[in-house]
């Protein structure tokens, strides 16, 4: 069984991606590892040669900055990516800049590809997620956070990347998965103030042109903790690529859960006690189809 891991990054350096972090936190399952690099001016390259594996094949881009129509470019380079994967992998796992595993995941990981290999209504594998926000202590979890996405395909042709990169479709139609006990741990929104506001600026530039940009994300932006709906401190363990960035945080956001709870509407309160009871997410947005769980 053969498989390739596979990003994309550009400027990971200034938009503070931990993106040697999420290639390491994988490279372990991998036999060999796609990195498309766009087009930066903060050695962000250098980063990834740093890693100094001998898997990781580096392919250099320069990103179509024209492609604003719903972050339309961050699918073209992951779909860049895919396609430079070897055609002899069976399987292909998908990491962003700011996404990791959990090396005590991996056993499973691996035998839920082998156990899936050779079985054809299994096109890929669906894994849970963790949002951290604004501190490394709390996730998000509320409606207005995805609870799942694909992160595991087996390597067919007529993949592609869907929308802005969040997930993937087969021949336009979604993908056949099997939801797995694993975790995805995304840091995108574990920053301090200051970067989160450099976060959302630089994020919409891929979204909207610069008038749209100069009336809502002026210069002056400051970002609000507020639309978190609800945040749950986090008691486990963070994958270990990450514990040197976690240990060297120097800031320090103590949230008052509650608060969030409180800012909910009646309707919001309502459909996440449904959730918390049974477990269904009522009107779910779904980019796969679960076959297996």
């Amino acid at each position: 069984m053969k498989v390739s891991g596979f990003t994309f990054i550009r400027n990971a350096v200034r938009n503070d991606y931990p993106i040697v972090e999420a290639i390491t936190s994988i490279l372990p399952l991998c036999d060999e590892f796609i990195v498309v690099v766009g087009n930066s001016d903060d050695g962000t390259r250098g980063l990834i040669e740093g890693i100094n594996s001998p898997i990781i094949k580096i392919i250099d881009s320069v990103w179509d900055e024209s492609l604003r129509d719903g972050g339309r470019v961050f699918a073209v380079e992951t779909d860049k990516a895919f396609a430079a994967i070897s055609p002899d992998a069976d399987w292909c796992f998908y990491i962003q800049g700011d996404e990791m595993v959990h090396e005590k995941y991996h056993p499973l990981i691996k035998k839920e590809m082998q156990e899936a290999l050779n079985k054809p209504n299994i096109e890929g594998l669906l894994f849970k997620y963790l949002h951290f926000y604004g501190s490394y202590d709390y996730y998000g979890h509320s409606r207005r956070w995805y609870r799942r996405e694909i992160r595991l395909l087996k390597n067919i042709k007529g993949i592609h990347s869907y929308r802005d990169a969040q997930g993937f479709r087969l021949n336009d139609r979604k993908i056949n998965v099997k939801l797995i006990d694993a975790y995805i741990y995304h840091y995108g929104w574990a920053k301090p103030p200051k970067g989160l506001s450099n976060k959302v600026r630089n994020f919409n530039q891929f979204y909207h042109d610069q008038d749209w940009m100069e009336q809502h994300l002026p210069e002056t932006y400051e970002f609000d903790y507020s639309n978190a709906d609800r945040l749950i401190r986090f008691t486990g363990t963070h994958p270990q690529p990450m514990q040197k960035r976690i240990a060297a945080t120097n800031w320090n956001i103590d949230f008052d859960p509650k608060k969030f709870k409180d800012g909910m509407s009646f309707r919001r309160k309502l459909l996440q006690k449904v959730e918390d009871l049974t477990g269904w997410r009522v009107s779910e947005y779904k980019n796969y189809k679960i076959v297996e769980r």
